[in-house]
């Protein structure tokens, strides 16, 4: 007879658990334009008590993003539905990974609350990787954007999904649903996928995208890298022509931050001038908007930029037709 003794029972389990066992890494110090302040404003408390009351998980927690205390202050926030436990284990988040819980039935009614009570204009839903659902999150994505219509019929919604990889016709159940933007990241150049995205594809993201646009050729499409993960200039660029191949409307860059000694190290910081070259390149390749600095996160001014985007795609066209 075997006595089995779960050591665990009375510890919290780790919240990285496929890092647990990997060498630490240097971390870099960080350079005078990559600082900021700890949040502690008024606006950022009242949102985080919305975010507490109505049982939300939002990635701006999760993921340790450095402009928390400002999107906060202005009643921004990008809610993380699905649970908070993710079934990949990407070399540069910071979101837990391990089993997921079943879904919440009652999340999307939860997070149509908050979006009223929040006032919010424009809202950015976002998720972890639900590889164990067969349609890995799909139907609660657009159960979640038809709650927000029915609550709030004048915010704009911004979805930042997953690949859905090996998902047939999730992507289309999303897209039916019609959230405003439909943002799929990168995150990284193909060459690191296998140490920095190991579960991801990355022709996969792009067709993912492209078929966006074949769907519904009027839904804005956008994509977000980081820097400083070891890449090279010309594989952002010619990651940029890939984007514009599918389509992509908006682009995202900024730099990666190492959340812990466990995860992949910071390769470099990326200067303010490179970022504003990697800006102009861009936009010399016809996206309609592109958002690149340090700080420069997927759903950081989202509301504003959404504004932005649709104000550049109105003089697009008009150009076009006066040609």
């Amino acid at each position: 007879m075997v006595t089995v003794i779960d050591t665990l029972a009375n510890r919290p389990r780790p919240r990285h658990p496929e890092k647990a066992h990997r060498p630490d890494q240097e971390v870099l110090r960080k350079p005078d334009w990559i600082r900021v302040r700890a949040p502690t404003s008024r606006g950022y408390l009242e949102t985080r008590d919305i975010v507490r009351t109505n049982k939300l998980v939002t990635v701006c927690e999760e993921a340790g993003c450095p402009n928390i205390g400002e999107c906060w202050d202005k009643k921004h926030a990008s809610f993380l539905i699905m649970g908070e436990i993710c079934t990949r284990a990407c070399a540069f988040c910071n979101v837990t990974t391990g089993r997921p819980n079943a879904l919440d039935a009652d999340e999307p009614e939860n997070v149509a609350a908050a979006v009223r009570q929040m006032g919010l204009n424009h809202v950015v839903v976002t998720s972890v990787d639900r590889d164990d659902l067969a349609d890995g999150g799909a139907r609660h994505f657009a159960e979640v954007i038809r709650a927000i219509r029915t609550e709030s019929p004048e915010t704009t919604i911004e979805v930042l999904t997953p690949d859905f990889l090996r998902k047939d016709g999730a992507l289309e159940i999303v897209v039916a649903a019609k959230p405003d933007v439909f943002n799929h990241n990168l995150e990284t150049v193909p060459s690191n996928y296998l140490t920095v995205r190991p579960g991801a594809r990355y022709f996969h993201s792009i067709r993912l995208l492209q078929r966006v646009k074949e769907l519904d050729p009027t839904m804005f499409t956008k994509s977000g890298i980081m820097v400083g993960l070891g890449e090279e200039r010309n594989e952002v660029q010619q990651l940029m022509d890939d984007l514009r191949t599918a389509d992509v409307d908006f682009l995202t860059i900024g730099q990666y931050l190492q959340p812990t000694r466990k995860h992949h190290p910071v390769k470099k910081f990326v200067t303010p001038e490179e970022f504003k070259s990697y800006e102009t390149v861009a936009y010399t390749k016809g996206f309609l908007l592109v958002s690149a600095s340090p700080l420069t996160r997927s759903s950081h001014h989202a509301g504003e930029d959404f504004a932005r985007l649709q104000a550049a795609r109105a003089a697009h066209l008009a150009k076009t037709a006066d040609q």
